[in-house]
């Protein structure tokens, strides 16, 4: 993982646009490929970023770029989709790279990980026809929540959350983007399940083709009857 802290403005094009103008900034350069970029705010979620597969290229400013005192253009392009993200550099504050190794993942407990218990037990809450083929499946970047099998012999890779945001339909997007390099597993779809589902992770599921599930927890334990709502 490389951090860098630099004074920069972001502008990113494609599905949308957006800038940010220029201020002092984390930007975060992961193994996936992935590009991260931190205010000292808003927690642990991005101003803006870009998910892999994906390239960056440091280019020489142009000359009116470089009149504004921009010392380098970091331009991060999407592989599948084109969107870029264009960070200008104008001072780089701090950079260092360290070598994390392979995570061994989230170990859950509380609501989450019953739930996922719950889910293995019960896949039919996902889809008729379904069986389960593991409980966090291992991969590269961590283990997937459930690996399931469709009556056709596809396969299906199910993210379990508590709540569900934008944060965990990208994780659950990486996971797709590696499992489906797997000719063993591909194709492999995505669902999303959760208690609750923001409206904008339910957008961006549907934008990247994952289908999400809003569970039932109690109706899941018996202790209620309740039935997936499908979006």
């Amino acid at each position: 993982m490389r951090l860098v802290v630099a004074r920069c403005s972001v502008d990113y094009t494609g599905r949308l646009n957006a800038h940010l103008d220029l201020a002092t900034r984390l930007l975060v350069l992961k193994a996936d490929g992935s590009v991260l970029i931190h205010s000292d705010s808003l927690s642990y979620k991005p101003l803006n970023w870009m998910s892999p597969p994906c390239t960056l290229t440091v280019e020489e400013p142009d000359d009116e770029s470089a009149s504004a005192g921009v010392v380098e253009h970091w331009r991060v392009t999407h592989a599948k989709t084109g969107d870029a993200l264009l960070v200008r550099i104008y001072e780089v504050l701090h950079d260092s790279s360290h070598e994390l190794g392979i995570d061994p993942g989230l170990q859950k407990s509380g609501v989450e990980a019953d739930l996922q218990r719950l889910l293995a037990e019960q896949v039919e809450v996902i889809g008729e026809g379904l069986t389960l083929v593991r409980r966090e499946f291992p991969t590269a970047i961590g283990p997937v929540d459930l690996l399931l099998r469709d009556p056709a012999g596809g396969t299906v890779a199910v993210e379990v959350k508590r709540r569900g945001d934008i944060d965990g339909v990208e994780q659950l997007t990486r996971y797709l983007e590696l499992l489906n390099r797997d000719p063993h597993l591909a194709p492999v779809a995505g669902v999303f399940a959760a208690q609750e589902i923001k409206p904008q992770a339910k957008v961006l599921a549907a934008d990247r083709g994952i289908r999400c599930v809003t569970l039932d927890y109690e109706g899941m334990k018996g202790t209620e009857s309740g039935a997936p709502r499908l979006f």
